[in-house]
């Protein structure tokens, strides 16, 4: 659920957090585009994969902390509203729950 401020403009769950998520979404490209380095200059393949580990950490972790504020913010909302959007909120939430676990 998004709220909407009085300019018209849509705020989601994240937003108070948005800058650490910048931040670390910053750091994340940062250690894509050291992989990348890594691979050009032929480094060796245990080093690539303890990179690609720590990188899959670090958007697991964003992941995961993206998720704890849509449920605390935009499903918390919607159940206390009920209705239809309380279901498709749990629903939604569910599923993206499942992604995380199979990535």
């Amino acid at each position: 659920m998004e709220t909407t401020t009085p300019d018209g403009h849509a705020h989601h769950g994240y937003i108070q957090h948005r800058d650490d998520y910048l931040k670390r979404l910053r750091r994340i490209e940062g250690q894509a585009r050291g992989l990348q380095r890594m691979v050009e200059e032929e480094q060796y393949c245990i080093d690539i994969l303890t990179q690609v580990s720590a990188m899959t950490k670090a958007l697991q972790s964003v992941s995961l902390a993206l998720l704890e504020d849509h449920l605390a913010h935009c499903v918390v909302q919607a159940a206390a509203a009920g209705g239809p959007e309380a279901d498709a909120k749990l629903k939604e939430a569910s599923e993206a729950i499942a992604r995380l676990v199979r990535s």
